[in-house]
């Protein structure tokens, strides 16, 4: 199961950070300073947290200016949800359903008396008994009279049981557990004595049964999927792996259960359960001498530990080693090295790299973003990959000690971890977010410390510094390309960079279209601005081109002189002109009219499909923003975004296969 949405009330400077969507893979958090971004993580860490997390406590977790609610009486922490998530099920989970409930999600929740409930979302609701009275009642008459004609005794009719078995009932107590087995028996006597020729009665019957037995069903499935909630595994940057483990007195502080707070031996620990060892065993090793060299059995047996203590040790050299040089990337060519080395030698345990010279240095002697970096792959492989295997990851503030271009390749492993272990972070930096993932950020602040943190799915805040982050990364993205592509395509907003790259992917794929890979898309925030990007990319003497929609401000945009003259008629390039139905004022939605209808309906339940279908010429984002109150052309394009990661070009409709199809050799012609 994959986490889907989350929402955190009363913890620390979280009052109600409001329900946020969470993507499949990767999910970043930026905000400024003290917006309770590490409060967030920290909260969602409690929905399944691994062995030794501390669990909630109201003096510590719950908001301090509201506390006097907790010690007046006011509020009881039995009744304070503190976090809730909605997770999607794979197919897997799904067999734990019972059917006619196989499309449900699974949310669970946690208390501030850490007391926790879940419940299944899109599933029938539990049964009361005033759902059912009616039917049991009009089914027992039925009953009554074929009993009155075979049997003549009315202390034992159909309804007469019916009331024996109902008394006391209140008409909003839920049908499940005994109540349910009771009814249920009730029924199997009923059934001989309905008219098999009725159908009204039997569809009555069969109705009751199934309805009857939904609480017991939801139950059962809950409790299966409880046991499946993946752990979440809160990293922090303070993680650290020690260059030298006293093994022995590491073995004895884990055993009485005095281990150092977690910024000292919690790294260590994590490199032993990688080694597949204990601090004790270990120890122990290094502490036993070596038998008599007369003692051949003995000194085999002792050379054999020995020898698979240095073989796990070396496996896990290589495996760690190979993962820090895909993010390292040392340059050999300047000494630099990152063979990882780990030694045991008597009581003690080393962490050492290896330089090109064969030269091994203590880990503690390299650089503070390279003792991270090496830190982190332990722990993950220990936690990630052993024990809380397909957890969810929750990093905060990953890699703040790495030079901005590692964390720019820090960012590539995020993502390929991501696939196996659903991954939430925060950042400040603009190098952990991608000009191409800004639809999976989601923005943290704090306005006022009476509203406390939220959270907003869309790229919006009040607070500048919050967003900051994401402008630096569209500028310095768009600065590369403004000073190493030679040929640029661009558009007139973010939303029209998102559908121009997920659909050129997916025809890329598919071999349908191939959009040149060496033209950079550009976009340019609005259309008026065009005009500025397209002279600044010429004066470069860079090819450029323009996509612009045939809308009013589109219109305005491709009249200006200077787009003219800069690029001439064949390179300002008009949504309308590949479409195959006539609209006069088309956006870019339009080239995705078939499937952005689905979309919506789909994600949002925004169904607009009537209304599209009777007025063809009229422009999508029109019929949306007249129809749906709460509609965004953001939330629409991340939406999209999102089903082009799970779909194939097969899977737009044959028009605007054809449509796409057309504007990109369009481009790549007006670019080549």
């Amino acid at each position: 199961m994959r986490l889907k949405k989350v929402h955190v009330q009363n913890y620390r400077s979280i009052i109600d950070s409001e329900k946020f969507e969470v993507e499949g893979n990767k999910t970043i958090f930026v905000g400024p300073n003290e917006a309770g971004k590490t409060a967030l993580l920290q909260a969602m860490q409690h929905l399944n947290p691994p062995k030794g997390i501390k669990p909630l406590n109201a003096l510590r977790d719950y908001p301090r200016a509201h506390y006097n609610k907790i010690t007046s009486g006011h509020v009881n922490p039995a009744d304070v949800r503190v976090v809730e998530a909605e997770f999607e099920l794979d197919a897997e989970d799904r067999e734990y359903l019972p059917d006619g409930m196989k499309d449900a999600n699974y949310s669970l929740w946690r208390n501030l008396d850490n007391s926790t409930g879940h419940s299944l979302i899109g599933a029938p609701a539990k049964i009361r008994y005033k759902d059912l009275e009616k039917d049991l009642i009009r089914l027992a008459a039925h009953a009554d009279k074929q009993f009155t004609q075979s049997e003549g005794e009315t202390e034992q009719s159909p309804t007469n049981r019916l009331k024996a078995v109902t008394d006391g009932w209140h008409e909003y107590v839920s049908i499940q557990g005994e109540k349910a087995q009771a009814l249920l028996a009730w029924l199997d006597t009923v059934f001989p004595l309905i008219d098999e020729d009725n159908e009204k009665e039997e569809a009555r019957f069969d109705s009751l049964k199934v309805e009857i037995k939904i609480g017991d069903e939801r139950n059962i499935a809950v409790q299966a999927l409880r046991k499946r909630v993946p752990v979440f595994v809160l990293f922090s940057n303070y993680f650290r792996v020690r260059p030298v483990i006293h093994l022995n007195q590491l073995a004895t502080r884990i055993a009485n259960g005095t281990l150092d707070d977690e910024r000292y031996d919690y790294g260590n620990v994590c490199l032993l359960n990688l080694l597949g060892f204990d601090a004790k065993a270990l120890s122990e090793m290094g502490a036993t001498s070596e038998p008599d060299a007369n003692d051949r059995e003995a000194l085999e047996a002792f050379r054999e530990k020995l020898d698979e203590r240095q073989y796990q040790l070396n496996a896990a050299e290589v495996s760690l080693t190979e993962e820090i040089r895909s993010v390292w990337n040392p340059d050999e060519s300047r000494g630099e090295a990152a063979k990882l080395r780990l030694r045991a030698d008597g009581q003690y345990l080393k962490v050492t790299v290896e330089d090109d010279l064969g030269v091994e240095v203590e880990l503690d002697q390299r650089s503070e973003g390279f003792q991270w970096l090496v830190s982190f792959f332990i722990v993950f492989f220990a936690e990630a990959q052993g024990e809380h295997k397909n957890a969810v990851l929750l990093l905060d503030e990953p890699g703040m000690s790495l030079h901005a271009l590692k964390q720019r390749e820090f960012r590539n492993t995020i993502t390929r971890l991501a696939d196996g272990n659903q991954t939430l972070y925060t950042t400040h930096s603009p190098f952990l977010v991608g000009p191409d993932e800004l639809d999976l950020v989601r923005v943290v602040e704090m306005n006022r410390r009476e509203e406390g943190t939220k959270v907003h799915t869309s790229v919006i805040a009040n607070d500048p510094a919050a967003l900051l982050p994401l402008q630096e990364a569209l500028g310095y993205d768009l600065a590369q390309s403004l000073f190493t592509q030679k040929q640029n395509l661009v558009l007139e907003g973010l939303t029209d960079y998102w559908y121009f790259e997920a659909v050129s992917e997916l025809l890329r794929a598919s071999k349908d279209a191939n959009f040149n890979e060496k033209i950079a898309l550009v976009p340019a925030n609005t259309a008026g601005k065009v005009v500025y990007f397209a002279t600044i990319l010429h004066s470069q003497g860079f090819k450029v081109a323009a996509l612009l929609d045939s809308d009013s401000a589109g219109d305005q945009a491709a009249k200006q002189d200077t787009l003219v003259h800069i690029l001439g008629n064949k390179r300002i390039l008009r949504t309308k002109d590949y479409l195959q139905d006539e609209i006069k004022t088309a956006e870019i939605e339009d080239l995705l009219r078939d499937t952005l209808i689905g979309v919506a309906k789909s994600e949002f339940g925004w169904d607009v499909s009537d209304i599209a279908a009777k007025q063809p010429k009229r422009p999508l984002v029109n019929i949306f923003e007249s129809e749906v109150e709460e509609f965004s052309k953001y939330l629409l394009a991340k939406a999209f975004v999102r089903w082009s990661r799970d779909n194939e070009s097969s899977d737009l409709s044959k028009r605007e296969l054809e449509q796409w199809k057309k504007l990109i050799a369009a481009v790549n012609g007006a670019l080549k």
